[in-house]
């Protein structure tokens, strides 16, 4: 029976709009635990990590609206909270969906705490976007009176940065490790929430997002599942995306995935990280693989038919 790690992007467990509704995330999710059920129904023992980006934007944004009323929540907390809510929702769906099947297995949602480097040089120099978006007015007087860093996205203002740090241990590993076959696990929700290890063993949380992908390799390896699956928005990793020249790919090795980041073909924030996160896996086990696909054709792509397959040769 081959394990499958699988990470879920946050836009794909969220319907497209501003700032859509609890209710309207719970009618996605159900849609997207369908195509887990289908997956775990066909013999695979499946763990989830899903992002949180729009998510923990909202909460965020939630809480410093109702600074008059009661105190914002650090950004770690808003990530904790995330975690939480999509994960109930998360369990909710996919209880259902697999009971449908005729398939009882519990499934439930790991609060994760991922320790990271106080010293990555990603506290340096923020990346991430959160929250809402500002005038340059207002941009320049948080960033005066909070000293939040700021930049501006075009058209669409001003927005806060935070930084990426690359993650390093999963504080709730051995938990995971020993629900492992007998239970679908969530975790590492967000990327996990990002703490540093203080000198006394002593954890502290910190406002930073860790990429889920990066987060979903490092759980992959960890449990040493047999397959990474990155689900995203398009069904294959493609070169010369977007333009009349897009060839995608169904295949790619690690010596063909290094050429094409060193020709800058995959833009940073979306498919590059993944494409890391994939070539770090079978890196660590040449003899697996991971997938790179679009959620409706995951079970596809699983069996060899669709998606782009990164191996090491």
């Amino acid at each position: 029976m081959e394990k499958v790690v699988i990470a879920l992007g946050g836009k794909s467990l969220q319907p497209k709009g501003n700032h859509p509704t609890a209710e309207a995330q719970l009618k996605v999710v159900k849609k997207t635990c369908e195509h887990l059920a289908d997956i775990s129904c066909k013999g695979y023992e499946i763990a989830i990590v899903h992002g949180n980006g729009p998510q923990v934007g909202d909460i965020l944004l939630a809480s410093e609206e109702a600074g008059d009323v009661t105190p914002a929540m650090p950004f770690d907390v808003c990530g904790a909270m995330s975690q939480g809510y999509i994960g109930y929702h998360l369990q909710q769906a996919l209880k259902y969906a697999m009971s449908a099947r005729g398939k009882n297995i519990p499934v439930l949602t790991v609060a994760t705490q991922v320790i990271v480097d106080k010293n990555d040089p990603a506290f340096a120099n923020p990346i991430k976007p959160i929250g809402a978006s500002y005038t340059e007015e207002e941009a320049k007087v948080m960033q005066a009176e909070k000293g939040f860093p700021m930049r501006e996205y075009g058209n669409k203002g001003w927005r806060r940065l935070v930084a990426s740090p690359a993650p390093q241990r999963i504080v709730e590993l051995d938990a995971i490790k020993a629900m492992w076959g007998s239970k679908i696990v969530i975790s590492c929700g967000g990327g996990g929430i990002p703490v540093i290890e203080n000198m006394d063993g002593t954890l502290e949380g910190v406002a930073a997002v860790i990429d889920k992908d990066y987060a979903a390799e490092l759980l992959a390896e960890n449990l040493n599942a047999d397959v990474l699956l990155i689900l995203t928005e398009v069904e294959n990793v493609a070169l010369n995306w977007n333009t009349p020249e897009q060839q995608n790919l169904s295949s790619m090795s690690l010596k063909e995935g290094a050429k094409y980041i060193e020709e800058g073909q995959f833009q940073a924030g979306t498919m590059l990280p993944k494409v890391e996160a994939a070539m770090k896996f079978v890196r660590c086990y040449p003899d697996k693989k991971a997938i790179i696909t679009s959620l409706d054709k995951a079970m596809e792509a699983l069996e060899g038919k669709s998606g782009t397959t990164i191996t090491f040769a």
